[in-house]
């Protein structure tokens, strides 16, 4: 797949984001819908990046999967789990990931505890601070999921593509805006929003099919395999459309900047 296509799959299925957003909020309601939404939208752009359509999974079940394991990191950075104990349980699912694929069976904790150099009741309670988060998240929505492992370089890589989608969204005209976030992230129907804006179903439709095509026209001109001009899918203005793409770069450099500025440490500061 080219980037083009692995951008159109994570505009296309921003709305499985706002789904299990929506799910897991309905049963957790002291979760951030907020936080949730923006670890899913990060989840979703590595999902899109390492999806192989040849391996016979559909892109849908294999970002659910990505998307439930961040909300599982969200879990446990908000409740019970230090950064410390975090980081621990991070290294051995990388290990045992690892493990699983050279041994062709799940792995003890010992050879765990070996490969990672720390003594096998360490390596054994960070399996069971990992499956104490996996019970409580699958309480909440009902699957089982393992969060996946990334380089640094392809972390930083999907961190900045996330933000460019968030700000795509944040940019758009104020009622695509809002019925994108209505409809994608709060759990709302085109019925609902036809009827608050004492419109059509048609039109409402017609309108978050737009922001969908700015949205992708947005992540195509930014993240794209090649610098040959592309034909833009919006139907608005060109003026409008151009105005667009120039805020959503606008947003997404503040944005940058801001996670710059929290990634560095006391000394860097």
């Amino acid at each position: 797949m080219n980037r083009e296509e692995r951008n159109r799959l994570a505009v296309e299925n921003l709305p499985l984001v706002g789904y299990l957003v929506s799910d897991v909020c309905r049963k957790a309601p002291h979760l951030s819908r907020e936080d949730l939404a923006s670890a899913g939208a990060l989840a979703l752009v590595t999902a899109a990046r390492s999806f192989d359509p040849d391996q016979g999974v559909k892109f849908g079940t294999f970002a659910r999967r990505r998307i439930l394991g961040a909300f599982a990191d969200e879990m446990r950075a908000g409740d019970w789990a230090g950064r410390d104990t975090r980081r621990k349980i991070k290294a051995v699912q990388a290990v045992a990931e690892t493990l699983t694929g050279q041994l062709g069976r799940t792995p003890k904790a010992a050879e765990i505890a070996e490969a990672l150099g720390v003594s096998p009741e360490e390596a054994r309670q960070a399996l069971a601070d990992d499956a104490r988060t996996m019970a409580e998240l699958d309480e909440t929505v009902s699957v089982s999921v393992t969060a996946p492992s990334q380089t640094p370089e392809e972390a930083a890589l999907a961190g900045e593509q996330a933000r460019y989608l968030r700000a795509a969204v944040e940019s758009l005209p104020e009622k695509m805006r809002y019925i994108i976030e209505q409809t994608y992230f709060h759990d709302r129907t085109v019925t609902e929003l036809a009827a608050e804006f004492g419109s059509t179903h048609s039109a409402v439709s017609q309108q978050r099919a737009e922001a969908v095509r700015l949205l992708r026209d947005g992540m195509a001109t930014h993240y794209s395999d090649t610098q040959a001009p592309r034909e833009p899918e919006s139907r608005i203005a060109k003026a409008r459309h151009q105005a667009y793409l120039a805020a959503v770069a606008a947003r997404t450099a503040t944005r940058t900047a801001f996670a710059a500025v929290g990634s560095m440490t006391p000394a860097t500061v």
